[in-house]
């Protein structure tokens, strides 16, 4: 009986081996994280190992990939990656055309940064930042905060975090538009008054109090918010950007807030990590910045590992995992 022979790393933590291997006799599993580690420390007897693994490899888990991947792994037949973007996978154009599937854990906390999203709404509405100030200098200057109620939520990108998002804009009776990549023509959806395609982006920009960028980075979505959609957007807009950080053009973005041409924005993804100290966006007063956090929940792990052996229970049985990538679309 031919093994299966499984590599994984990161998130998939060496304490769930056990549990890994349990779902089929002919898996071999072994965790790489130290040999990962060891090899961009310039070790080269931790590299002949994990060419060795590599050499017999068949599936490939977890958040870090090797170096030259599918020249070391020539029997790869499925790549679990534990993140739900596969953009720096899918930068290897070998393995975006050739036969590797690729899976992803989509979907599996896409609460949590639906959650920041909609936070940063309610920051900005309400006015969190002015009271922090006014609390640190130990003033009493009151203000007439805004409210969400009345106002139209736009979704850039209604897939898991953006519907979501949408749910929990309904429940605060805001109106929701969205654009979804496979809508041809204006229609509706559970929690969106008007779904659109994506070439009807300029719409939602210039209708929308609140736009709520929920996107995968793909060479479509690349930059998709620059300056002709800043100059789209209503003057006291909100742009909230969970998704990719290069789906928002940061030069655009830093002079679309100097400028005002926009109310604000709240950024927790960017195009360089970390955010670079020369970056003109560490002084803009209406940015409301976090360390790309927004999807952060300590529970993570437990759930990339849940959604792993489940992929895998299928992948034995000659089934598809739940969360096969389209690498043409990038997710």
């Amino acid at each position: 009986m031919a093994s299966i022979n499984v590599l994984v790393n990161d998130q998939i933590t060496e304490e769930v081996l056990p549990r890994i291997q349990a779902v089929d006799s002919r898996l071999k599993v072994t965790h790489i994280g130290n040999l990962l580690t060891a090899e961009l420390e310039g070790d080269a007897e931790a590299s002949r190992r994990l060419d060795a693994l590599l050499a017999e490899t068949e599936v490939y888990a977890g958040m870090r990939i090797p170096a030259r991947l599918l020249s070391r792994a020539p029997h790869l037949k499925w790549v679990q990656v534990a993140q739900a973007g596969t953009d720096k996978v899918l930068l290897d154009d070998e393995f975006r055309t050739g036969p590797i599937m690729l899976s992803n854990v989509g979907g599996v906390h896409s609460f949590a940064p639906a959650e920041f999203a909609f936070q940063s709404c309610l920051a900005w509405v309400k006015g969190t930042v002015e009271c922090a100030r006014q609390k640190e200098a130990h003033v009493w200057e009151p203000f007439n905060p805004g409210v969400l109620r009345g106002k139209t939520m736009g979704i850039v990108g209604y897939g898991n975090i953006g519907q979501k998002v949408a749910r929990m804009a309904k429940a605060f009776e805001m109106w929701v538009i969205a654009t979804r990549r496979s809508a041809t023509k204006p229609g509706k959806a559970r929690y969106a008054d008007l779904i659109l395609p994506p070439s009807k982006l300029d719409q939602l920009l210039s209708e929308s109090d609140f736009v709520v960028a929920a996107l995968p980075l793909t060479t479509d979505t690349f930059h998709m918010i620059s300056t002709a959609q800043f100059n789209t957007m209503k003057k006291d807009a909100l742009l909230v950007n969970v998704g990719r950080g290069p789906v928002v053009d940061e030069m655009a973005l830093a002079a679309a807030l100097k400028e005002k041409r926009i109310g604000g924005a709240a950024i927790d993804v960017f195009e360089q990590e970390p955010l670079p100290q020369d970056s003109p966006l560490w002084d803009m007063p209406n940015l409301l910045y976090s360390p790309h956090i927004a999807g952060y929940i300590s529970a993570y792990p437990s759930m990339v590992q849940d959604l792993f052996v489940r992929n895998l229970e299928r992948y034995v049985k000659g089934e598809k995992p739940l969360t096969v990538v389209n690498k043409k679309r990038g997710y």
